[in-house]
């Protein structure tokens, strides 16, 4: 035993034991070491930069989702208009593109009419110049989750634009508070109907406070505001976002203006 351990001893001494270097090889050694050095930076840098461009391109963006509360009416078995609180899905996604503005009405399982979509698209446009933002990076998508339903009409305009503002700038928006009315070319929620049904529709479902437009329909009849419930008139879209989510619709930090276009 001792025999095998002096002789792998010996071996791996004279694998070691090398006579002295010439000056041109110590020279070819520390290039190939220097080479060798930069080689490995260079691929590490390029391998940090493809990672990260990787994880900025391919990384998923993920979609805000929000159920929106509208006031409507509609008719009963009797024939008889009778107010009706409805369910909107909203989905807002911020892009990473600059294409402009995608906004979406999803066909299924309920409908939008062209009428009820154009009031949407216009309500929008509107409020976001007035919060001074710029949205050609975003989608936006509604859809009404009643199978065969059709919503007509132009009173969830206000409310759904004011919530895809919301959502964009990630404002929380009061569960209790529902509004109806348009957005008028100079800021102020627009004049709807059925407004006296409309919040009794609400009271039934439980919600603390309704948002109407200040100026009435003059077919709508008087009303009475129900036990426990609050219901504000407002004028301005300024007014109304402060009322739905306890913050101010445009500040300092947004001072975006925009082009008003959709993208194709």
């Amino acid at each position: 035993m001792g025999g095998c351990r002096t002789s792998f001893q010996s071996e791996w001494a004279d694998s070691l034991t090398v006579g002295p270097a010439s000056p041109q090889d110590v020279s070819s050694t520390v290039w190939l070491f220097l080479g060798g050095v930069l080689l490995s930076i260079f691929l590490l840098l390029g391998f940090s930069s493809s990672s990260y461009a990787a994880s900025v391109t391919d990384f998923p963006i993920k979609p805000v989702r929000r159920a929106i509360p509208i006031l409507g009416t509609t008719t009963n078995a009797q024939s008889e208009q009778v107010g009706i609180v409805a369910e909107v899905q909203l989905e807002f996604i911020q892009r990473r593109d600059h294409k402009g503005l995608d906004l979406q009405f999803l066909n299924r399982p309920g409908k939008f009419s062209p009428y009820a979509q154009q009031s949407v698209k216009d309500a929008l446009i509107l409020v976001v110049q007035a919060a001074g933002l710029n949205p050609d990076s975003w989608t936006v998508r509604f859809m009404l989750p009643y199978p065969g339903v059709t919503l007509y009409g132009e009173s969830l305009s206000a409310m759904a634009a004011l919530n895809v503002v919301a959502l964009a700038k990630n404002d929380p928006v009061d569960e209790k508070t529902v509004l109806t009315g348009t957005v008028t070319m100079d800021g102020h929620v627009g004049t709807v109907g059925g407004v006296p049904l409309k919040i009794l529709a609400a009271h039934e479902q439980r919600y603390r406070r309704v948002l109407i437009p200040e100026e009435p329909d003059v077919a709508d009849d008087d009303w009475e505001t129900p036990f426990l419930m609050e219901v504000s008139p407002v004028g301005s879209i300024k007014h109304a976002y402060l009322a739905l989510t306890h913050r101010p619709l445009r500040s300092h930090l947004n001072e975006q203006p925009f082009a008003a276009t959709l993208s194709q």
